[in-house]
């Protein structure tokens, strides 16, 4: 009964936000929280990796990296949301909707791999962050990872707003985490002011790391879930609605990925201020953590592994949350909640049983998303920028001249940190 009066008190504070009775912040609450559960996808197990082998060998000259890969970001899922809002279908089903039908079957096959590569990454994470922070076996971890995700996703059924809630915790524990990191870790503020927004790549590693920063910035499930995330809020019946509802979704993403952003900006920081002069070859999550205690102090290293396991916790919702939509834009099929958060959990227990190094298969898990991330990307454009499709909301000719760039930029990025996984170049 509880959950019906909210709903419905929901729903009426949406309408009053759709005839202009409701502006500002006020406005923009209702519809709050798709940007806010997309932006986990930025701040993942797997940027971790990345942000600390970044500020652990170049200190603050990768930063202008973190801020380039996040302007590409907001753009791509502004575009997202825009396609889920206009249409009432997300890009998933559009793509089954209007494409040819062997096409739509080998986006959905990669897209579901990719999803499952995403998860492994995740999943990965929160797991070694519980493992390090109480001292317990890796796949004690694991198995501690899969039942808190799975209780969050539970959570869905009892309303979008206390998943979307719980989500927006755990991402306020990771950028408060930073926070206070900034605060422990040597910062040298001006040199920080001097090279953030300085192009600069002194050598063939750094194109590596910046390739694994853009490269993996821009995450196919984040496309396929914020269309999705958009078009099940609220079903505008007038373009004055629609326009309003974009211009509100818009201010959620810049709001939502520029804290994001901040979060990887604060990671680069933390590892340069830590671990640049001394140990500037830390490249793992687990030595990271150990090198943190004697430089820092056992509470700052505590504080990187809670940070961790609440992206791992987070990212991992989410993940499981977009092969759901995933699988059901596609094909129209849906299995139950638990058996695709099994599923999912699968290939993080191979990769372990089977001694993989862990950080190892957080880094091949990006080169699995490298595969994937074409398909949503080029959709992504190509559908938002038909005038039959998004009427008078299609793209304008700056926007598809951005994208299109922004697209080239991602996926070159990509193609190189697949030549080089494969040895076919040398980075």
């Amino acid at each position: 009964m509880r959950d019906e009066v909210r709903r419905a008190r929901d729903t009426q504070v949406m309408q009053d936000v759709l005839q202009g009775r409701r502006t500002g912040l006020a406005g923009l609450a209702p519809f709050a929280g798709p940007a806010i559960v997309v932006s986990v996808a930025y701040i993942d197990p797997g940027n971790f990796a990345t942000n600390i082998q970044a500020g652990a060998r170049y200190g603050y000259g990768l930063l202008w990296v973190v801020v380039l890969a996040n302007l590409v970001a907001m753009l791509f899922q502004s575009l997202s949301a825009r396609l889920g809002i206009v249409t009432g279908r997300d890009l998933a089903q559009l793509c089954r909707e209007r494409l040819p039908k062997p096409l739509v079957y080998v986006m959905w096959v990669v897209s579901e791999l990719a999803a499952m590569a995403t998860d492994l990454a995740e999943f990965l994470g929160g797991a070694i962050g519980l493992s390090l922070l109480f001292h317990l076996p890796l796949l004690v971890g694991m198995v501690i990872t899969g039942i808190v995700t799975y209780a969050l996703l539970l959570l869905e059924g009892m309303g979008y707003r206390r998943l979307e809630l719980a989500i927006g915790a755990l991402v306020g524990v990771v950028g408060l985490s930073y926070l206070v990191e900034l605060f422990v870790a040597p910062v040298g503020w001006a040199s920080l002011g001097q090279q953030i927004f300085v192009p600069n790549l002194p050598d063939s590693a750094a194109v590596a790391i910046a390739v694994g920063i853009i490269g993996a910035t821009v995450m196919p499930h984040a496309l396929f879930l914020h269309s999705g995330l958009t078009e099940r809020r609220a079903r505008p019946k007038t373009d004055p609605e629609r326009r309003r509802i974009i211009r509100l979704s818009n201010l959620e993403v810049v709001l939502a990925l520029t804290v994001a952003g901040l979060i990887n900006l604060a990671m680069v920081v933390m590892a340069a201020g830590a671990f640049h002069g001394s140990h500037p070859d830390v490249a793992k999550i687990e030595t990271a953590y150990q090198t943190l205690v004697p430089l820092l102090g056992g509470a700052a290293a505590t504080i990187f592994l809670i940070s961790l396991v609440a992206s791992g916790f987070s990212s991992s919702v989410v993940g499981t949350m977009a092969g759901q939509m995933i699988m059901q834009g596609f094909v129209a099929f849906r299995i139950p909640l638990w058996l695709r958060r099994s599923i999912t959990m699968v290939p993080s227990f191979i990769v372990v049983i089977a001694g993989v190094d862990a950080t190892r298969a957080l880094v091949l898990s990006q080169v699995a998303l490298s595969i994937a991330l074409p398909f949503p990307m080029i959709a992504l454009v190509w559908f938002t920028s038909r005038r039959d499709t998004m009427g008078v909301f299609h793209n304008r000719w700056p926007v598809v001249v951005l994208a299109s760039l922004g697209a080239l930029v991602v996926l070159s990025l990509n193609v190189v940190l697949l030549l080089d996984a494969a040895g076919a170049i040398s980075l």
